[in-house]
């Protein structure tokens, strides 16, 4: 998750995906492309392509291009190759960030990510410099005021699932990567709506951080998240929200 506490995180994402869709699409497009350039363009046989285009599904994208972005990914048309890096940084407070980008140009992207850490006091790291300070989980988010948390507890566990972490109608269900789609799969089959259900790279330890520092962060965050070629952010800061 990046930067404030998991809940307004998501409320925050949720609401600039609202305002840019655009900008998801071209996310969601190469999402599919390099889904299926990994495992196929069968969804069946292929989580993540599937989830690639519940995504493209839920951003109203025409199934025409979804259908034109997964042959593409499978070779079957002729399209732009994507690659997928993940860039480590140091913010402010001394917070780590991860920044997962799909691009077809990778000299232009790493000099604009290292141009964005730079403007709010932080920096391109090497390699694992921070990456090891978290872990992947299968991360279900769910949207519902209604929804009963010891049933859904019940079932997220009995399918597999390590945890269930709710607040103000949204609620969290946290899974190895390898139980994510079987998880999925239970709740699917009770017919409980999630909002999304992806791997992300958790942080093990926080980093509390405010005032001015916080402030950079966000801005760092936020204008990594706006980039076009940037697909995920993840940072180890716990944010206090002074306003609160």
């Amino acid at each position: 998750m990046s930067g404030h506490s998991k809940w307004a995180t998501i409320k925050r994402k949720k609401a600039a995906i609202d305002a840019a869709r655009g900008q998801q699409f071209t996310r969601v497009i190469r999402e599919l492309t390099i889904a299926a350039r990994e495992n196929g363009s069968n969804p069946e046989n292929n989580p993540r392509l599937r989830r690639a285009i519940d995504a493209a599904k839920a951003s109203n994208m025409p199934a025409d291009n979804i259908t034109r972005a997964v042959k593409k990914g499978a070779g079957e048309l002729e399209g732009v190759r994507y690659e997928e890096i993940l860039y480590e940084g140091y913010a402010p407070g001394g917070t780590a960030v991860l920044v997962e980008v799909l691009t077809d140009n990778r000299n232009r992207t790493v000099s604009e990510i290292r141009h964005m850490f730079t403007r709010r006091n932080g920096n391109l790291a090497e390699s694992n410099a921070v990456a090891w300070m978290f872990e992947r989980k299968g991360i279900i988010t769910i949207e519902d005021e209604k929804m009963n948390e010891d049933k859904l507890m019940e079932i997220a566990l009995e399918a597999g699932a390590e945890d269930v972490q709710g607040e103000e109608g949204v609620f969290e269900i946290i899974t190895v990567p390898a139980e994510l789609e079987t998880v999925v799969s239970a709740l699917e089959k009770a017919g409980i709506k999630f909002e999304s259900a992806e791997v992300q790279r958790v942080a093990a330890n926080k980093i509390t951080i405010q005032g001015s520092e916080a402030k950079s962060l966000i801005g760092l965050l936020d204008t990594l998240e706006e980039h076009d070629d940037v697909q995920k952010v993840w940072s180890n800061a716990d944010i206090i929200d002074e306003e609160e």
